[in-house]
């Protein structure tokens, strides 16, 4: 397909972004907008994502701006309707907020843990649930997860975070069953990245005795291999294919194959790896 193309089969859709205030939800809020989407976009931080609209309508997209917290039910109900009744359809939903955190099991608290799940998993639920109806009703209706690499293998001092993945990656692929089954007009997509730049990292909270600005730079100067940028493209292209998964990253391939023919090779990768950046310290000590 010609980008001429593309941009044809966007033009006119209307398509909602959570986390759209920065890294890579503001990157495809950006690509979306070239390619002739209308947008709802909406972060926590409200500034932030006003600062991503204004480069979107610039672009020619019509924009809605929220400040929208993705773990209170009601609110993302409420959101669901009044989006649909703004722009009279919702073709696709990226549901990308997300929050990390850097804690082994026996120092993390309950509240940290429910924390990670409320926002990166009950967030995808209450998103999913509250706009499934109006992608059905659209007739071209496309949900995007955003899992991670961490929603394929696992990683020491990423219990919360590992688990919200999986369970992004579980409920994903069991809906797009559900809407095949259904013969639903509603194509599903999760996606898994790698080592993108995002703010999510810097913005991270660790547990008690963790230096969360010390882990967040190794991440950064050893991990983040990737632009948001790239990622958007990435992303896009797979749902354009309509594809069940989309992995980001040379690594996240590489990673996703070692954990389907060596499960426990895959873990035994990861504690190697964790020794190796000192990416989880002990409490006490710094990187």
């Amino acid at each position: 397909m010609t980008k001429k193309s593309q941009h044809a089969s966007l033009a006119g859709k209307v398509v909602v972004i959570t986390g759209a205030g920065s890294g890579i939800g503001r990157a495809l809020a950006l690509r979306l907008a070239a390619l002739g989407a209308d947008l709802a976009l909406s972060d926590i931080d409200v500034d932030s994502v006003r600062a991503t609209a204004g480069p979107c309508e610039a672009a020619g997209a019509r924009v809605r701006v929220d400040g929208l917290d993705v773990t209170q039910r009601e609110s993302v109900f409420a959101y669901a309707d009044e989006v649909r009744g703004h722009f009279g359809k919702v073709n696709q939903i990226y549901n990308n907020a997300g929050i990390a955190f850097y804690g082994e099991v026996a120092h993390e608290s309950f509240k940290d843990i429910e924390r990670v799940l409320d926002v990166n998993f009950w967030g995808v639920v209450n998103m999913t649930k509250a706009f499934l109806p109006h992608l059905i009703e659209s007739g071209d209706g496309h949900i995007v997860n955003v899992s991670s690499l961490f929603g394929l293998i696992t990683y020491p001092g990423q219990s919360a975070y590992n688990a919200s993945k999986f369970a992004i990656r579980g409920f994903t692929e069991c809906l797009r069953q559900e809407m095949l089954l259904a013969r639903h007009p509603v194509h599903v997509t999760c996606v898994h990245p790698g080592g993108i730049k995002t703010a999510v990292a810097r913005n991270a909270t660790a547990s008690e005795g963790l230096d969360a600005a010390s882990i967040a730079r190794v991440f950064d100067k050893r991990l983040a291999l990737h632009s948001p940028e790239m990622a958007a493209d990435t992303i896009i292209e797979g749902v354009r294919r309509r594809r069940a998964r989309v992995l980001v990253g040379a690594e996240a391939k590489a990673l996703d194959l070692l954990g389907r023919i060596a499960p426990v090779g895959s873990q035994r990768f990861g504690t190697w790896m964790s020794r190796l950046i000192r990416l989880a310290p002990r409490p006490g000590t710094t990187i």
